[in-house]
């Protein structure tokens, strides 16, 4: 793939435009090249290498600089660095290597510092494994970081962009995941957007703060209780903002660019008994599951959630009514507690005066495989038994 990418880069000049056969990781390197950050900071691990591998050819293509650090904390750090003295920076990874990063992912939002980061979802070891499921971005929930959720090669590229425009509006990181070998390694029709109409909606990076010796300030100095808690305060109002930064970015995006997103993804939702939530890749599986339930005569639906964190509870509560069931797909689980986005939803509904049966389904985990019929078979499970509404449901 690296050659196919060389031989395109040469043949275009470096400028690709149109649509092209392309993997997950490649549509999520030309949607880094898009947006044209002044420099990427990244070390390779499985599934994201691809990534920055091709990041790594094109990079001079935009006048980016590339460096390949030591380790992930390095790239995390050196990101931090280069975010502070004013640069638009980039970086990627997965699994351990997003784990390793934890402790600077609370710097960035703490010092409200914007950046990138985009994350090919691989399950957490011990045993290894190096299969997609949510584990990995779902422990960073309360981080800080705002996040996002990919279904095609298509999305993922144009959701980076999006990502830039948001972040540096709210001065929060943006994280972007794509899962782990089903997106990062599949090859997909993708259009690669001109880059007028990218520079339209996505200017160059001024920094309202940097660090500058005629200007002297810091980012993350010690601080008293008071001034913490305030600052603290302060990025939670942000994030209640970002609800109007992300609809603003979709609604300008569609105008730029001519794709609609949205926090969340609605299928046959109106008239369903049942509703699946599901987010990432696995949509793709559940929307078929939809078709061929439907086909049956089930009032079955489908909710995707695009964007995670902030949680978009109002655009939920307007769709899910009393009396419909959610039949909850987690590809993450919190241990003694319950699937992840299990507790986001039951929270979001906690004190509404209209509560949906809510399942808790645990599925996928470290990659195990879901077909169509997996989701018949959970859906006919919940319907002969309602009192699994009380319990997990393992597959």
């Amino acid at each position: 793939m690296l050659g196919c990418v060389s031989y395109r880069m040469h043949s275009y000049g470096g400028r690709i435009v149109g649509k092209d056969m392309m993997m997950g990781s490649d549509a999520v390197a030309f949607g880094v090249k898009l947006a044209r950050p002044d420099v990427i900071f990244a070390y390779p691990i499985t599934p994201q290498t691809h990534i920055i591998e091709t990041l790594s050819e094109i990079a001079p293509s935009w006048g980016g600089r590339f460096v390949n650090v030591e380790s992930e904390f390095s790239a995390i750090a050196s990101c931090f660095g280069a975010v502070a003295a004013g640069s638009r920076a980039f970086t990627a990874t997965s699994s351990h290597g997003l784990l390793l990063m934890h402790e600077v992912l609370h710097w960035f939002v703490g010092a409200r510092m914007p950046l990138v980061l985009v994350n090919a979802n691989r399950a957490i070891g011990s045993p290894w494994n190096i299969w997609a499921d949510q584990s990995d971005s779902l422990a960073q929930r309360d981080t800080g970081w705002l996040q996002i959720y990919c279904e095609t090669c298509q999305e993922a590229l144009d959701t980076i962009i999006q990502a830039y425009y948001v972040s540096e509006r709210l001065l929060l990181p943006v994280m972007v995941m794509i899962d782990g070998f089903i997106l990062s390694h599949t090859m997909e029709e993708v259009e690669i957007h001109e880059q007028e109409k990218v520079d339209r909606f996505l200017p160059s990076y001024k920094a309202q703060f940097k660090l500058d010796i005629d200007d002297p300030r810091s980012f993350g100095n010690a601080t008293l209780p008071d001034d913490y808690y305030r600052f603290r305060k302060a990025i939670q109002r942000d994030f209640t903002r970002s609800f109007e930064v992300l609809e603003d970015c979709h609604r300008r995006f569609e105008e730029t660019i001519g794709t609609r997103y949205d926090l969340i993804e609605t299928y046959h939702c109106e008239d369903a008994e049942a509703i699946f939530l599901v987010s990432g890749a696995m949509t793709g599986t559940t929307r078929v599951a939809v078709d061929m339930m439907r086909e049956k005569g089930m009032k079955v639906g489908l909710i995707r959630l695009r964007v995670f964190r902030p949680f978009p509870k109002k655009a939920l509560q307007k769709v899910i009514k009393r009396d419909q069931s959610v039949i909850v797909l987690n590809r993450a689980l919190s241990y003694g507690a319950q699937g992840t986005l299990s507790q986001e939803l039951r929270a979001t509904f906690y004190n509404a005066t209209e509560r949906p049966d809510i399942y808790d389904v645990i599925i996928s985990l470290g990659g195990k495989e879901v077909f169509p019929e997996t989701l018949l078979q959970v859906f006919e499970k919940v319907k002969a038994n309602p009192a699994f509404r009380d319990d997990m449901i393992w597959l």
